[in-house]
């Protein structure tokens, strides 16, 4: 029987220990594992499969076994012999030391919150559901007089309310509350729901609060329910990120193990707890006066939001647990910012198709079209959703995190020092944001870099780096043409003297396949759809481009590398965060949210897997080739 061993973990800060933690080595427990169960956030963008460098750890002291195949691809020779080590990849078998490697640090990203501009709040009918009544209500008088403070109070209201469902604290401070000014009261209410009584008149204090809970981002928007007016917005990463870059990773972590379940979830109510509290701060609003909350988000994140299983999800046919409309009072969740709100979260649509999906189809209201338009959301999950007022159908296309970085060698999020754009004459030119020394490349980037390494023929349409390209381009550029340590190709971008980091910022090889496996998934969305409804590119009215991340980049770009179908730029739009817009539609409007429940069950779900053709589409969708005809 295998004994006990220590693990000792190092902050890399300070260098000093910071946790011990005694296990029994049972072969297969890797140094991840030891320290999530200790309660660290070692990042694992892969979800722990060896496919990225986030979980690298040093070795300090101890045993440990030979290097894996994972980590000669991910770390190369040199930081092996240093005893640096993929956690997830590495075994305990004996006490150790471990040095977590810093994380990339990242700042100043760049979240595109949803713009005022793209919510018509003219064209919107400002029906919140939320209501605020000032009465003047009397308490009992009369001993023999069958009836309570909550009756005298609700029998001044104009409308009948669910009486039995008043909330337990409502009750408990309603002796004070019913006495305190006279009688004089607000109650706050929810369609038939009581939500609050305060003494007093807070007429004036209505407000609500819209969330996109993305994989990679979460996006909140503080607004006035009465005017409609956006008061505060606030967005920053999913700490979930943590645990995987993509849904699929993070379905792993948590499947068939409630307190992992119960981690994620965690980050999600946190998160949303803190995003309330900042957005009423910048305000200078109370966090009791907000009444309602819409979430959107896709599958994964809605029913780990609410803490329902995933496990089921990330399985053959992926079914959700649940796909209606979910009303819930805050105090469920529970929401302690927010104790006396009511949380909507919006129906899915099937699979992988969710809440966020159904909100950029009511933002961009593509359901009214007479024409036959498509809206693609590029993320970790995309979806694509095309048609008219006549039909409508979606797909779900999982990128994976490659366009946001991960799983890419230099690859980071849109922050502080990443490369956002790249030029090609003669020599490579790079816009970096901040404008500082670059330490990596983001999504924007990439795809822009790609395009041009096509147009000045280093790499060839396959998606291979060329080696007969020495005679066809600049001799600055062939002199960018270099070798990994490892002895694998990669083309520099950015030169070590010229970095921030020390070393020069390149793609690689295996980068290039990333991105290609990445659009390749949203792009055979694209064709699948079109194949599925008959529409070739000339009969695309437009192609809305929906998400952070479809914000950024250069459309040209897109179409250049197929990631996106060869039609006139004019007829490819930004339109921002399509599914934050929704959100903040449903939170203003029952009608708008009543729209998202018929939405939902009008829109036709096309599995792509399940399609006779789609292995041919998928492979033709990976290349940088010309594009083949869909319809006709």
């Amino acid at each position: 029987m295998a004994k006990p061993v220590t693990v000792s973990f190092v902050d890399p800060a300070t260098n000093l220990t910071t946790k011990e933690v005694r296990v029994v080595p049972d072969g297969s427990l890797t140094l991840l594992q030891v320290a999530q169960s200790a309660g660290l956030e070692i990042a694992a963008t892969c979800g722990g499969r060896g496919r990225c460098r986030s979980c690298r750890v040093k070795v300090l002291q101890g045993e440990i076994p030979p290097a894996t195949m994972q980590d000669r691809v991910q770390l190369g020779g040199e930081e092996i012999q240093e005893r640096y080590r993929l956690s997830c990849q590495t075994c305990l078998i004996a006490s150790c030391s471990i040095l977590p490697a810093p994380p990339l640090t990242e700042g100043g990203h760049q979240i595109l919150a949803a713009p005022n501009t793209r919510l018509d709040r003219g064209a919107l009918a400002l029906d919140s559901g939320v209501e605020k009544h000032v009465i003047v209500a009397a308490p009992p008088t009369e001993e023999n007089h069958q009836t309570s403070d909550l009756e005298q109070i609700v029998a001044q209201l104009p409308r009948r309310v669910a009486i039995e469902a008043t909330p337990i604290g409502v009750l408990r401070d309603l002796p004070e509350t019913l006495r305190a000014k006279g009688g004089q009261l607000t109650v706050t209410t929810f369609l038939d729901r009581i939500l609050d009584i305060e003494p007093g008149d807070s007429s004036a204090h209505k407000f609500g609060v819209a969330f996109d809970i993305g994989t990679t981002t979460i996006v909140a928007s503080l607004l006035d329910l009465d005017s409609g007016e956006e008061l505060a917005s606030v967005a920053n990463m999913n700490p979930q990120s943590v645990y995987g870059g993509d849904l699929m990773s993070r379905i792993a972590y948590a499947m068939n193990d409630p307190k992992k379940l119960a981690t994620l979830r965690a980050k999600a109510l946190n998160a949303v707890n803190d995003f309330i509290k900042e957005a009423c701060d910048k305000a200078g609003v109370s966090t009791q006066h907000v009444y309602k909350i819409v979430v959107v988000g896709n599958t994964c994140m809605h029913h780990v939001f609410l803490g329902i299983d995933v496990s089921y999800v990330g399985l053959a046919p992926y079914a959700p647990v649940v796909r209606h409309p979910v009303v819930i009072a805050a105090s469920e969740l529970p929401l302690k910012a927010t104790p006396k709100a009511v949380v909507c979260l919006l129906p899915l649509v099937a699979g992988f198709v969710g809440a966020d999906t159904v909100a950029c189809v009511l933002a961009t209201r593509i359901y009214e079209s007479k024409e036959l338009r498509a809206l693609v959301d590029i993320g970790t999950n995309g979806e694509v959703v095309m048609g008219n007022r006549d039909r409508l159908m979606a797909c779900s296309a999982p990128a994976g995190p490659a366009l946001e970085g991960a799983q890419i060698r230099h690859g980071m999020r849109g922050a502080l020092g990443a490369i956002e754009k790249v030029r090609i004459d003669g020599d490579v030119e790079c816009d970096v944001i901040g404008n500082v020394p670059a330490i990596g490349i983001c999504g924007s980037g990439l795809i822009d870099a790609v395009a041009r390494m096509l147009d000045v023929n280093v790499l060839a349409a396959s998606g291979v780096m060329r080696h007969d390209f020495k005679d066809s381009v600049a001799q600055s550029l062939r002199e960018r043409m270099t070798k990994t340590a490892e002895g694998r190709d990669q083309f520099v971008l950015v030169r070590k003297e010229e970095s921030g980091k020390g070393e020069a910022v390149a793609l690689t090889q295996s980068d290039i396949r990333q991105l290609q496996l990445a659009k390749g998934a949203i792009y055979s969305g694209i064709l699948m759809l079109q194949k599925v409804i008959g529409v070739s590119d000339a009969e695309l009215a437009e192609l809305m481009l929906c998400g952070g991340f479809g914000n950024y980049i250069s459309i040209a770009s897109a179409v250049r590398i197929r990631l996106l179908p060869p039609l006139p730029l004019e007829r490819i739009t930004y339109f921002g965060n399509a599914a934050h817009v929704g959100a903040q539609m449903a939170l203003l409007s029952e009608t708008e949210r009543a729209r998202a429940s018929e939405l939902a069950r009008r829109i036709e779900h096309v599995a792509l897997a399940s399609q006779p053709d789609f292995q041919d589409v998928f492979v033709d969708a990976i290349s940088f080739s010309a594009p083949l005809s869909v319809a006709s």
